[in-house]
């Protein structure tokens, strides 16, 4: 019958069950499964609906029977407890993390928080509806269960005495009892339901009871320990029975039958009682309450909820945005349902769209979203660096913005259109900042060197410095407009203060308790701010200085923004009609001003905003400025960054870019008009790039270098660069200090100024050829430019202060202006030419036929105005050959006179088609400190540096030929890749975390195989790392001859390497796997500092910088011959290519050469080449000879190092710490042998005992113990037969030998009071063992730790009895025999195999032991592995038996090795100590879980912190974690697995954050490691708790796992 045997709801973490309550099929049956992490449960019988709360994932979730699931309510945080009010039909549920009582209609609407105020830790909660209470209990500081009405009121406490953990609570609703159990005490109690006549049900039986629920007669509980629901009779405790055992972790239960939820009317039952949203149950008159959802204030009809918040409080935080109500005291924050937030900071809000408007640091955005999180978009990303600071502008409708990056205030219209800088001069770290639309100023704070506050109109004009004194870090800036008062916090100074609008009357109005101010707003009569250290949010009456917390222990809290949602205050004119104005509207001075975001022009109407028709651009030193020639406007900087000293100028105008030399930071860059997509086009190899110019037509760029003396050109983004005329020694007047470039791309010309010994205007073909002079009398020429249209060329003249012109043969040349001061830059625009002056500081224009009409365009002002030009599209019209598809070029398409002709970028050759390009063939690399530079011989062309971003201290070079990769060696110990054009870069092998100490010293490759082979001078090592960047291991280690300069000969499977002592050295040859190493030279050398190899000339080279002396000989080592050994300073590397062998010479910097057999004809290759440190030959590899290779195809099917044998076949091996297997191509652990085992090579059998090393039987499946034998140790005796005895028994009178040579020649054997050394010398017995070595091959004081005098275990007066430890040893052996038994034959039969369910009995019942010896890598859901059985068991076990007793464990026909993962499997048996099992569902969840390794990306494992309750209005304790740097929920995308939580840098320093007199104050950003969450403390259950019990605290549900 349904009363005998009521059905029981239970949840189990990953699943919810039911079960019978008489507990006679002993089994359950799931109703929900696959589930993350449910505890608490409850249901709805009328609607066959369940009810379940997900503590991992943080939610409620619901299902009716048999049907799939789905969410309730998200954005919990711990929902420890649940109930359902089945008469109201609503969810209540308590939080232990956010520390509340909430309750929602079923459906999850409407949610709305009860209670708040002083809950510590509140957890089980039960119902009486036909009462009309909620009761709950509280385990925090003090312990108590509570009761209040459904609606909140007429909370009381009626139990909190004689209470500790109370987990369970249930209420029997006939005899109106409540009943909950008490986890710590071990008691389940029972009282009124007012708290009185108290009464013990059960005591001192239970272990750890979590839930509690009641049926008729009948109590039914959970048990933690037990892992079982238990029963007993509710009013005697007797009958106690356990209805189900083995559960895998059982939590919430409840009584699934109708009779617990009966039927009543209630004053909600009809049409909701008239409410608009929630109605909610009273014990008080009128029996209900009308409620609004949280945040929301009820109307004064008290039924009607008003539309939504009217005051809120939004919240950046550094991954989500968070809204506070202000209307009601709960302040509860409500999670914006934004994605993609990475690093929110500052915050502001639009009252007229309703639009929330946030910066974001990491995706370096502004973006804005509807309040409820609806609609979100980017508005701006281009160039956002760091911004920190935003403001709106409801009435004119813009956005400003500060940026600490890029240095600027900024505006753009509330969509994110017309962008406009407003200041970018004298801000160091600009970051508040608030505008005030009806005055029309805007202020902000600037935290640099010297810190201030500011204002400025609206459109950035009439700024002034407000305040500069007493300041620090000035974070936080909000307005009263009402007042006229601007109110500031500051993080250093640890104060809010206030000032008038106008900078007077400065006043403190807190400097308590301030440990670090960042978000700063003002509303109404209150101020609000953020604390990074407190993690809270408080907010100060701005008259009476009240101080009250809205928002206690949330990490990470940023910017925030007090504000009215809809209302709005002020007005001005721009709010009409955007003022008129067609792009930006500012009010300023109580007047509209119109303004045009860049690029574009205000026209006179001074309202209307064009694309200016034409531009001076013009260079003063590190900006580039603009001059509209439409309008008479003044000259604005364009908004470029890293600009140090422009010279040469010249624009694209078909993707309105700009093109600068800059001859300081020697770079060429390019930018988009606007300053925006700063880019470096060349920055390697330039000296004094003077001159450039765009081919608009052929997409190039031209540029003169006067240092360098080379004119070169390279496609517009820098690619394919190539030197078209450069200075020749022989023939110096080909270019003598070129200058000044001009382009004639429609005819194929162009023409450059020279201003060396005899100055002059030269004219070349466009792809350099035919060089002419065409003007030779002339001084120092500048500022060359064409006119177009009339087909004459102009020019400055510096040395006779004139203009001249010819036409473009050199002909009709004409004065155009003389008698100048000293003009420089030139440039021409339809009538027109306009120059600078270096002396006036001026820009001129002038006819530019006749010079009259003189105007001066800008004067005065600006200083090094070097180039000019106009930009306007007629400048660049027209087309030729290459401006369609580059003329079909593989690489560069130049105009000439006669045609385009297809070129290749420096040291490519062109291929017979006349298109295409090939790489050369066979080149030298070499490199120097800061480059690697290319070398190609028999080329006309010199070296050229290649375009690779090294850093610093480059030290070796190599070079891959099938991919095509130059590799190196970099001064932060990297070795780094990438393709000769700077493409492909990567690192591919990392120092560890930037030891400075970690020396790599040289690098070799296996192009075959795809190695690296490195040295390191920290370990002394070899080590071998696939070119994908995996690590293969080390090959060879040696502390004594340390490994330097290294060169691999994959062809032979072989590598030599140089070898440094003390005070010699060597040259050695191994195996490529470190094996077969021999010493080919250790005389005749000094410091050998580079080795060379020529294979197919089978010869090794070296250089040693002490003896200044480069030799050779075979690759045996034989015939080593003096190549060169004069006039060497400072080798450093060395190389083969072709028939010479190639070498640098740092001091002499050059490169020299000799013939690689005789070391006849030395030559200097190139000199003046300063700071060499490496050369390396490279050469096309032929693709039949890579193919033939047998390492070339997949390594050689190797998992680890192909070695290539000399017929063209190979063998597969294995780096030191690695075994090859039996399958002879994988390379594994090797076996866990004692040390009186011998580690077989190869093979199934692993450990054999080390006596049948060399006995004559192969017990390895590869025969490696028979292998390289006999092997006798100092102290054996070697039989002639080969076997080895103990050298104690040679001559004793046995014959030990098979051979019983051991009895041979026996010349000395010494008396028995004597000691026979194991050369046969003889001592006396005192002198063994007396710490001193009597014999010669110290054998006397071998194997003492048994007879020593000192022996803590055995007197040396008493004889040692042997029997004892016989006996002690043969114990032991059955023990472990029996031990394997049982694992064999008991657990592993009853066991079902590696993935089969485990039975419950092997799992520790105890709680004490957290079930650490599951396998990491078990799956996440589902089964778990236990023990693993069989051989890996017993090998563990065979190893601990081995003892040193003599009897070795063996039987020769079943020999069972320690295989590989014998040593895995007893990692896990370390069980830490657990003093107190903390009494919640996610507690360290090992505990009562068989699956530790929880799913690591729940938010409940990351989430590292806890409120933080202060005793008695004590400091939070001094910890790690009370630093900002902690106990963030912040996610990296990977969480750390739990244990490895985050340990963070280890050079971070906590500090006192209360005090600024710290030695290195952190910097204030929110980027700093200040703020930093990634790192944030190891996690600990309840972190700050335990800082205040001597036992373990109870934690909760979502406490981190870790």
């Amino acid at each position: 019958s349904i009363y005998s045997s009521p059905l029981l709801l239970f949840a189990n973490r990953r699943d919810v069950r039911l079960v019978d309550g008489d507990g006679v099929r002993g089994e359950s049956a799931i109703v929900v499964s696959e589930l993350e992490d449910a505890a608490a449960v409850d249901f709805l019988f009328d609607e066959s609906l369940i009810f379940w709360t997900d503590v991992s994932e943080e939610a409620i979730k619901q299902t009716h029977w048999n049907q799939s699931f789905n969410l309730v309510v998200s954005g919990l945080n711990s929902p420890d407890g649940l109930a359902c009010d089945w008469l109201g039909k609503k969810l209540y549920w308590t939080d232990s993390e956010t520390n509340r009582i909430e309750v929602a209609n079923l459906d999850g609407t409407s949610r709305k928080v009860l209670v708040w105020m002083d809950l510590d830790q509140p957890r089980a909660i039960a119902l009486n509806p036909g009462q009309r209470y909620m009761y709950w209990t509280d385990w925090g500081e003090e312990p108590r269960i509570e009761r209040a009405g459904m609606d909140g009121s007429s909370r009381k406490v009626i139990v909190n005495k004689n209470i500790h953990w109370p987990n369970g609570l249930t209420i029997d609703l006939v005899e109106e009892k409540l009943y909950w159990a008490d986890a710590k005490l071990s008691f389940i109690h029972r009282a009124n339901l007012d708290g009185s006549v108290r009464e013990a049900v059960v005591e001192g039986t239970l272990t750890h009871p979590f839930a509690l629920t009641l049926s008729k007669e009948t109590l039914y509980w959970t048990d933690w320990q037990t892992r079982s629901i238990h029963a007993c009779n509710k009013h005697s405790g007797d009958k106690t029975r356990e209805i189900l055992g083995g559960i895998y972790s059982p939590m919430d239960i409840q009584v699934l039958e109708p009779y617990r939820q009966p039927y009543i009317q209630t004053p909600c039952s009809n049409d909701n009682g008239g409410c608009s949203h929630l109605c909610l149950l009273s014990p008080l008159q009128p029996f209900y309450s009308c409620a609004c959802p949280t945040g929301v204030q009820l109307k004064a009809d008290g039924k009607t909820c008003k539309p939504g918040a009217e005051q809120v409080l939004l919240l950046a935080r550094r991954t989500d945005l968070r809204r506070i109500s202000l209307d009601l005291p709960d302040f509860t924050d409500i999670v914006l349902q934004v994605h993609d937030i990475r690093h929110a900071i500052a915050i502001d809000y639009d009252p007229v769209e309703g639009f929330v408007y946030w910066t974001d640091d990491e995706v370096r955005a502004i973006r804005r979203s509807y309040i409820d999180g609806s609609n979100a978009m980017i508005l701006v990303t281009m160039d956002i660096n760091h911004p920190d600071g935003i403001a709106v502008d409801w009435v004119a409708r813009n956005l400003y913005w500060t940026d600490t990056g890029t240095d600027r205030i900024e505006v753009t219209r509330l969509n994110g259109t017309s962008r406009k800088i407003l200041i970018s001069d004298d801000l160091e770290e600009p970051r508040a900042i608030v505008v005030d639309p009806v005055n029309g100023f805007m202020y902000w704070t600037d935290w640099g060197q010297h810190p201030k506050i500011e204002r400025a109109n609206l459109d950035g004009t009439a700024r002034v410095v407000l305040l500069n004194s007493s300041l620090g870090w000035p974070n936080g800036l909000a307005i009263d407009y009402t007042a006229g008062k601007l109110y500031w916090g500051d993080a250093k100074t640890d104060k809010i203060e206030v000032i008038n609008v106008d900078g007077s009357n400065r006043q403190t109005l807190l400097e308590d308790k301030l440990p670090h101010i960042f978000g700063f707003s003002l509303l109404g009569e209150y101020i609000y701010w953020t604390d990074w250290q407190s993690r809270s949010i408080e907010r100060i009456h701005k008259a009476t200085a009240v101080r009250e917390i809205i928002i206690d222990q949330l990490p990470d809290l940023m910017g925030l923004k007090a504000t009215k949602v809809t209302e709005t205050h002020g007005t001005n004119d721009c709010a009409e009609n955007n003022g008129g104005c067609s792009h930006l509207c500012f009010w300023c001075e109580q007047a509209v001003r119109c303004a045009c975001p860049m690029g574009l022009e205000l026209l006179s109407d001074l309202r209307t905003c064009v694309v200016p028709e034409a531009f001076l651009l013009f260079t003063n030193r590190d900006s580039i400025r603009s001059i509209s020639l439409g309008t008479n406007s003044n000259d604005v900087a364009i908004p470029l960054t890293g600009v140090k000293e422009a010279s040469a100028l010249d624009f694209d105008v078909s993707e309105r870019r700009i093109y600068w030399t800059d001859i300081q930071a020697k770079t060429i860059s390019r930018a988009y008009m606007n300053g925006s997509s700063v880019e470096h086009v060349l920055e390697f190899g330039l000296d004094y790039p003077e001159g450039m110019a765009i081919d608009w037509m052929g997409r190039n760029i031209y540029w003169a270098d006067t240092g360098t003396n080379r004119i070169e050109v390279a496609r517009l983004d820098g690619q394919y660069r190539q030197v078209l005329v450069c200075k020749d020694l022989d023939n110096p007047r080909l270019l003598d200090n070129p200058r000044s470039l001009a382009l004639d791309p429609a005819n194929g010309y162009m023409y450059w100024t020279e201003w060396g010994g005899r100055p002059r205007i030269a004219r070349a073909y466009m792809d350099g050829s035919t060089i002419s002079t065409l003007v030779d009398k002339v001084g120092r020429a500048n500022g060359l430019t064409i006119d177009y249209v009339e087909h004459r060329l102009y020019w400055t003249d510096l040395d006779t202060c004139m203009i001249e012109c010819t036409n473009m043969q050199g002909l009709q040349r004409e004065i155009i202006v003389d008698d100048l001061p000293h003009p420089f830059g030139l440039t021409q625009y339809r009538d027109f030419i306009y120059w600078t002056d270096f002396n006036l500081r001026s820009i001129e224009r002038a006819d530019k036929r006749s010079g009259l009409n003189r105007t001066v365009v800008l004067q005065g002002q600006l200083e090094l105005m070097l180039d000019i030009l106009v930009f306007h599209s007629s400048r660049q019209d027209g087309t030729n050959e290459c401006s369609q598809n580059n003329g079909n070029c593989g690489h560069l398409c130049l105009a000439t006179p006669a045609g385009a002709q297809c070129r290749c970028a420096f040291h490519y050759t062109l291929n017979p088609d006349g298109k295409n390009c090939s790489s050369p063939s066979s080149f030298l690399l070499f490199s120097q400190r800061a480059s690697i530079s290319r070398m190609v011989l028999g080329d006309q062309s010199p070296d050229i540096i290649l375009p690779i971003h090294v850093t610093r201290n480059v030290r070796a070079v190599s070079y891959d030929p099938l991919e095509r990769l130059v590799y190196w060696l970099d001064g932060r110990q990297n070795i780094r890749r990438a393709r000769d054009d700077g493409t492909m870069s990567s690192i591919i092998v990392s120092s560890p975390a930037q030891q400075v100490d970690n020396q790599l010293h040289d690098l070799s490759l296996d192009p075959y195989s795809r190695h690296i082979y490195w040295t390191c001078e920290t370990t002394n090592t070899i080590t071998v790392q696939k070119m994908d960047g995996r690590i293969v291991g080390v090959v060879v280690k040696d502390d004594t001859d340390k490994p330097r300069a290294i060169v691999v000969n994959a062809e032979k499977g072989y590598m030599y390497f140089t070898t440094v002592q003390e005070h010699s050295a060597k040259i050695e040859g191994a195996s490529l796997d470190g094996t077969e190493r021999e010493s080919l030279f250790s005389t005749g050398l000094i410091r050998p500092v580079a080795l060379a190899l020529d294979n197919k000339l089978g010869k090794l080279f070296w250089v040693d910088a002490d003896l200044k002396r480069i030799e050779s000989s075979d690759l045996t080592g034989a015939n080593r011959i003096v190549l060169q050994d004069s006039n060497i300073l400072q080798p450093m590397g060395l190389t083969v290519l072709g028939d010479h062998l190639y070498w640098i010479d740092r001091q002499q910097q050059m490169i020299e050469r000799v013939d690689k057999l005789t070391g006849e004809f030395r030559t200097r290759i190139q000199g003046r080449i300063s700071y060499l440190t490496s050369i390396h030959a490279a050469w096309e590899m032929d693709p039949s000879e890579f193919a033939s290779h047998p390492c070339s195809r997949d390594n050689g099917g190797c998992s680890h190092i192909c070695i290539a044998k000399g017929d063209g076949t190979s063998t597969c091996s294995c780096p030191m710490h690695l075994v090859l297997l039996q399958d002879l191509l994988h390379c594994g652990e090797p076996p866990t042998c004692s040390t009186e085992q011998f580690t077989c090579s190869t093979g199934e059998i692993g450990c054999i005992p080390m006596a049948w090393r060399c006995d004559g039987f192969p017990e390895c499946d590869d025969g490696s113990d028979e292998m390289h034998c006999p092997i006798c140790s100092a102290f054996q005796y070697q039989c002639d037969e080969g076997n080895c005895i103990d050298a104690q028994k040679r001559c004793d009178g046995e014959p030990d030998c098979p051979d019983k040579s051991d009895e041979h020649e026996c010349d000395t054997v010494c008396p028995p009071n004597q000691f026979r050394c194991g050369d046969n010398h003889c001592i006396t017995k005192k002198q063994q063992c007396d710490n001193y070595s009597d014999c010669l091959d110290g054998s006397d004081e071998l194997a003492c730790d048994y007879i020593s005098p000192s022996s803590s275990f055995i007197p040396s007066n008493e004889t040692t009895n042997p029997i004892g430890p016989v006996i002690a040893i043969i114990l032991l052996m059955f023990v472990m025999g029996g031990a394997c038994f049982v694992c064999q034959r008991v657990v592993c039969r009853r066991y079902k195999g590696p993935n089969g369910s485990f039975p419950h009995e092997y799992i520790s019942g105890t709680p004490h032991v957290p079930l650490n010896f599951i396998s990491p890598s078990s799956s996440q859901h589902g089964t778990y592995q236990g023990i693993s059985c069989g051989k890996s068991t017993l090998s563990s076990v065979s190893l601990m038996g081995s003892s040193s007793s003599g009897a070795p464990l063996y039987d020769r026909n079943h020999v069972t090795g320690a295989s590989s993962s014998s040593s895995s499997s007893t990692k896990g048996a370390f069980y830490p100590k657990i003093l107190n099992p903390p009494p919640s569902p996610a507690t360290d969840r090992s505990l009562y879980n068989t699956e530790i390794f929880y799913s690591s990306n729940s938010p409940s494992t990351t989430r590292s912190y806890r409120p933080y309750h202060p005793v008695h209005g004590g400091a939070p304790p001094t910890t790690p974690c009370s630093t900002d740097v902690c106990d963030s929920d912040y996610t990296p995308h990977h969480p750390p697995a739990p244990g490895h939580a985050a340990h963070g840098k280890p050079t971070k320093y906590y500090m006192d954050l209360n005090s600024d007199s710290d030695p290195y104050p952190p910097p204030p950003t929110p980027r700093s490691q200040y703020m930093s969450a990634e790192e944030s403390c190891p996690p600990s259950p309840s972190t700050e708790r335990s800082y205040f019990h001597l036992c373990p605290p109870p934690p909760s549900p979502c406490t981190d796992s870790s």
